[in-house]
């Protein structure tokens, strides 16, 4: 989920971009950004720092098992005398 003070912030610098002599709509452009950001943000497929970090680690994890069986397979195939493809 995205902080949400992070989304305050950025409605808050979109209504501060709103020239004064239409402070009027700054409450309702910082009201409505946030909603519209929200909204933006939600449809998009996004994952959490924890979720992307928990992915990355299993996929350093899945790596080394895939290098490993790799030796493996290679000795062995050496010690059959058997060409490995493309060789």
């Amino acid at each position: 989920m995205i902080d949400p003070k992070l989304l305050d912030d950025l409605s808050q610098r979109l209504a501060a971009s709103v020239p004064s002599g239409l402070a009027v709509l700054q409450a309702d452009v910082a009201r409505n950004a946030r909603s519209l950001l929200e909204a933006g943000l939600s449809r998009l497929d996004l994952v959490t720092r924890e979720q992307f970090d928990v992915q990355q680690a299993v996929l350093a994890r899945t790596r080394q098992k895939l290098d490993a069986l790799e030796r493996q397979v290679a000795a062995l195939e050496a010690r059959l005398g058997i060409r490995p493809p493309g060789d």
